[in-house]
């Protein structure tokens, strides 16, 4: 049978098999289970055999029959060993061994088997009590088969011979005797009053003894107890008749009622008890004794004074082990024969607050993850204290400051739960203190400690130091060098933070990243798969992933701004001259250039972003006297073109200062000196009868001009990279072979301020002027725009050439 705690109990017998009592004890039963708060309460009576039938505690619990075993089912009892079982095929509770009540509890009242079933995945606990029915097993024992009485002929009517009375094991009905004595003409039965403390069980003299008639009387006392079917026991009672003493002593009352505390000290006097005895001289003697019916058990624990009657405790007193103690005294005179008189001390034993709550941890869930979601069950623990009332009264505390709390599931019971965030990164373990105090005064305290691990998550990606790396590597490096090593870091443990490294694949014109770099996958190193060219590329962007090896994994990406340094790797050449252009001759007077002819364009990069990369050209006017100049410089694209036409009156070197000025805060500057020389180109070619206009007029003028281009290149208020090629598609006027030029090539001079340069259709190099002001920590480089010359062949050439490398 089972029930919840809701106050209503059901008892019914285990013979019943009538349907009607089974349908009946069904409704009772779901009455009970809706009433009740969340305890299983079962029935059961002792001594049922081997796989009786208790209940179906999986049922009764919601649990289904598939999920026991998966969810490792398991049952403990407290303090029954392993009287019930559970098959976990059917989840029916079941008996497994006998159970005896009387050995199981005693002669208490309440006699319950406590069960705790766990269950994990997730944990939970359920608490399930077995009641535990009497049966009448045990009959009625007396302290002894037969008892000797000894009572002299001068009695009077009415006196009163005490009897030890019957125990019975068993309780309730079952414990409840009965008293009947054998037939006889001398004595009648007492029997007991209500106070069940004291067995008030004696013999009553009815008639006059007279030892000369009846030396001895055999007497036949028989208890029966209450069950069905009801049980007996039985006691001899010898009595023998005596001459002489008159008068027994008689102590002051029957009764005395004593409270001790326990764990008092051995000799602490209990009472002092008090007999009279009217005789005089030796029958009026009284010695004390303790009745010869009286338990070891007390025995052991008190003494009694034979001759003062003093009652001291000689062993140790504990509350928890006996409440009570029943001491039968007897008061014997020395008359011939001795008389008796009889008494009874009950000492009540007081509970003193010895016992220190014990903490026991049942279950424990760890680690716990760090994204575990509040309320998680982490532990059951269990209290108890084996002291009564107040004193056994336990309450616990937890650690302050600390993400978790008790809560109190079942009597002395407690689940620790998440009462908070968990951040491993930031605590990756607690040491929890549990605290169990009981009610007493002073109050007793027990601790028990747990460290709680906290189990890690992939929540944190790793981190490189900073988003981007400026990484500076030198032309012409071996195959398979390495150039730089990324590291990032992951905060989180084990797998969650073993890092990874990996290429992030891009197209590098029509090549593959890879074919370029890689990446070593655990040291982040990188390392160039084959020498670098700068003339082929100056500046090669590496992506590099970091990912952790979580689930799922998380990342982050960095990247690397390599820059491929010049080395002086490439010689000079002339390229051939190309065939004489169609309607160009030498030796007539000088041609103009009109103006808005663009004879240059001069571009800067910046290697910042934003704001700090928004860059403005202006044109430096040099001291000339007022006079207009004759260039000008755009002021976002960098073309440098004529205000007006150009023509012999103008100067044959021009210096053309240009400005380069960012938009950062402060701004930075950089500036580029351009010097042209200006040549008459010799004869005006013929007129034609096609009139040229637009573009083609403008080449024609530009035909027998020739343009010779002095650049200087300094930094101002900044470390700058610059790289400047002015490219030029005039013809030299002087005829072949005499030395003036070659057609086809831009002479460049560099003064001794400056540097030096090497001039050459295919490469051009250059030196880098160190300017004033701090460095900068970016790049700014210079490169021309090419503008078409007409002569394809020309342009080819200097659009080639138009690559420089800079060495820093």
């Amino acid at each position: 049978m089972r029930t919840k705690p809701c106050g209503l109990e059901m008892e019914f017998s285990w013979a019943i098999g009538q349907e009607s009592r089974r349908l009946l004890l069904s409704l009772l039963f779901l009455a009970a289970w809706e009433a009740g708060s969340g305890q299983v309460r079962y029935s059961v009576p002792e001594e049922a055999k081997h796989g009786t039938f208790v209940g179906r505690i999986a049922q009764d619990l919601g649990l289904e029959l598939a999920e026991l075993v998966p969810r490792l089912f398991r049952m403990a009892s407290k303090g029954g060993g392993d009287l019930l079982e559970v098959n976990l095929q059917n989840g029916i509770l079941f008996v497994n061994s006998r159970i005896d009540r009387e050995e199981l509890c005693g002669r208490s009242l309440e006699c319950s088997i406590h069960l705790e079933v766990i269950v994990e995945r997730p944990l939970q606990v359920f608490h399930v009590e077995v009641e535990v029915r009497d049966i009448n097993d045990n009959p009625p024992v007396f302290p002894a088969a037969q008892k000797n009485l000894f009572m002299a002929e001068s009695r009077p009517l009415d006196s009163r011979f005490p009897l030890e009375g019957a125990s019975d094991a068993d309780i309730g009905v079952n414990a409840v005797l009965t008293y009947t004595l054998s037939p006889n003409e001398y004595f009648s039965l007492e029997k007991p009053s209500g106070d069940e403390r004291v067995k008030r069980l004696g013999l009553v003299l009815r008639k006059p003894l007279d030892r000369e008639e009846a030396p001895q009387i055999f007497l036949v006392l028989t208890a029966t107890d209450g069950g069905k079917p009801e049980l007996t026991g039985t006691v001899q009672i010898l009595v023998t008749v005596l001459d002489a003493n008159d008068n027994a002593p008689a102590f002051d009352r029957t009764l005395y009622a004593v409270k001790l505390l326990e764990n008092v000290l051995n000799g602490t006097l209990v009472i002092k008890l008090n007999a009279s005895d009217l005789d005089e001289g030796a029958n009026g003697n009284i010695i004390y004794s303790f009745s010869t019916d009286i338990s070891p058990n007390v025995k052991s624990k008190f003494y009694i004074d034979p001759i003062t009657g003093e009652i001291m405790v000689k062993g140790y007193i504990d509350f928890e082990e006996s409440k009570f103690y029943e001491i039968l005294v007897d008061g014997i005179d020395n008359g011939q024969p001795p008389l008796s008189g009889h008494c009874t001390v009950m000492v009540e034993v007081e509970d003193t607050n010895d016992n220190v709550p014990v903490i026991e941890f049942k279950s424990l869930s760890l680690p716990v993850r760090e994204d575990a979601p509040l309320g998680t069950t982490i532990a059951l623990i269990s209290v108890s204290d084996r002291d009564s009332g107040a004193n056994g009264q336990v309450t616990c505390s937890l650690t302050h400051y600390v993400p978790f709390k008790l809560v109190s599931t079942f009597r002395n019971y407690y689940s620790l739960v998440l009462d908070g965030t968990l951040d491993r990164e930031s605590v990756a373990s607690y040491e929890l203190v549990v605290t169990a105090r009981d009610g007493g005064s002073p109050s007793l305290w027990a601790t028990a400690s747990v460290s709680v691990e906290v189990g890690d998550v992939n929540d944190n990606a790793p981190v490189f130091a900073q988003p981007e790396y400026t990484v500076f590597v030198k032309e012409n490096n071996a195959p398979g060098c390495h150039i730089f090593t990324v590291s990032a870091r992951d905060a989180d443990a084990q797998e969650n933070a073993r890092v990874a490294y990996s290429l992030v694949e891009r197209r590098v014109g029509e090549r593959a990243l890879s074919s370029y770099v890689s990446v070593h996958a655990e040291s982040g190193k990188v390392f160039a798969l084959q020498p670098l060219d700068r003339e082929e590329l100056e500046l090669l962007q590496v992506g590099v992933s970091a990912r952790d090896a979580g689930a799922p994994p998380l990342g982050s990406n960095v990247t690397l701004q390599v820059f491929v340094l010049d080395e002086n790797d490439n010689a000079r050449r002339c390229c051939p001259p190309p065939p004489p252009s169609p309607g160009r001759r030498p030796g007539a007077g000088g041609a103009v250039v009109g103006a808005g002819q663009v004879v240059a364009k001069v571009r800067a990069v910046d290697a910042d972003s934003g704001y700090n990369a928004w860059l403005s050209y202006e044109l430096q006017e040099a001291a000339s006297g007022g006079a207009r100049s004759a260039f000008r410089v755009g002021l976002y694209t960098g073309e440098i073109s004529t205000t007006r036409a150009l023509d012999e009156a103008d100067a044959a070197r021009q210096r053309l200062l240009v400005l380069v000025r960012d938009h950062g805060e402060p701004a930075l500057t950089a500036t580029a000196t351009v010097l042209l020389w200006l040549e008459d180109g010799g004869p005006a070619p013929k007129a034609s009868s096609r009139r040229v206009v637009g573009p083609a007029a403008a080449e024609a003028a530009l035909v027998d001009v020739h343009v010779y281009l002095v650049v200087a290149i300094c930094a101002v208020s900044s470390l700058l990279v610059l790289t400047l090629l002015v490219y030029t598609a005039l013809r030299c006027s002087a005829p072949r072979g005499e030395g003036a030029c070659v057609p086809g090539q831009a002479r460049l001079v560099c003064s001794s301020a400056v540097g030096s340069w090497s001039s050459s259709p295919r490469r051009r190099r250059q030196r880098v002027c160190s300017g004033e002001g701090p460095p900068k920590a970016d790049l700014m480089a210079f490169s021309p725009s090419v503008p078409d010359s007409g002569d394809r062949e020309d342009q080819q050439l200097a659009t080639a050439d138009s690559l420089s490398k800079v060495s820093l």
